[in-house]
């Protein structure tokens, strides 16, 4: 139904923000297509416009996102075949942490790149994990802030509450896991699920920490229509950089492994 394409080019430029502070906003195309077939079938709605819109907006929402947990490298030209979840377009935020606050990631190199996690290893469950990181990657006064999440995705919390799904309780013991599954915290911190999180990956921080930067007059938009192929395409754009706002507010946790010592 929708094709979605965000990329780059080789236009760029530096933009400035906060003082002796330089981020480099650089262009990002979000296209995307619609065909004759959808539109015909939106025709009748009085809100086909809005519906029109919505699906470019939804497409660039979530490449969005998706550049910020992925991104590791801007390619001159970037290869969506190569690199399907948009790694080439732009450094996102995990990456930003890699560079610039290597001493705020946790990432098992003194253990062959593993986080082991399970029973025996320095670390039995999640939580524990996650409280160290925050005691010692964070800064002091940033660590009883109650807006500190911990930001993951699926295949984590799956592992985390799968045990106490699969199995057979009690009334009482079940509306107790119900209450348990349904707060979702990983050591202490409110779990936030996000959609193309990397699988294997934790980062604690404040959500207001992660920061997207987008350089006054630079969006642009265009749309056409394309008879040869039976479709609508829209074509934008925007000068943008993703910042962690505040290191000393964040924590990053790579390569975590679940595996009882044997």
């Amino acid at each position: 139904m929708v094709s979605p394409f965000s990329s780059t080019s080789a236009n760029h430029l530096y933009c400035e923000v906060g003082k002796n502070k330089t981020y480099h906003c650089q262009q990002i195309n979000f296209d995307t297509h619609i065909n004759y077939k959808q539109l015909d079938m939106w025709a009748k709605f009085p809100d086909f416009q809005q519906k029109v819109a919505n699906v470019a907006a939804k497409q660039r929402k979530r490449d969005l996102i998706m550049i910020g947990f992925n991104g590791t490298s801007r390619a001159a030209t970037s290869d969506r075949n190569s690199n399907p979840l948009l790694q080439d377009v732009a450094k996102g935020w995990l990456q930003k942490m890699r560079e610039d606050a290597k001493e705020r990631v946790m990432n098992g190199e003194s253990t062959d790149n593993q986080v082991l996690v399970g029973k025996g290893q320095e670390y039995a469950n999640l939580d524990a994990l996650v409280m160290d990181a925050t005691e010692e990657l964070i800064d002091e006064w940033h660590r009883d802030d109650t807006d500190l999440v911990v930001i993951t995705g699926r295949k984590l919390l799956a592992d985390k509450y799968f045990p106490i799904v699969n199995q057979q309780n009690a009334p009482t013991e079940q509306l107790a896991a119900d209450i348990v599954i349904s707060q979702k915290r990983i050591g202490g911190l409110k779990a936030v699920r996000v959609p193309f999180f990397p699988a294997n990956a934790i980062l604690i921080t404040k959500l207001e920490n992660l920061a997207i930067y987008v350089q006054e007059g630079t969006t642009r938009k265009h749309i056409e229509n394309v008879p040869k192929k039976d479709r609508i395409e829209t074509y934008e754009s925007e000068n943008i950089d993703y910042v962690v706002e505040d290191y000393g507010c964040a924590a990053l946790i790579e390569n975590i492994t679940l595996k009882d010592k044997e």
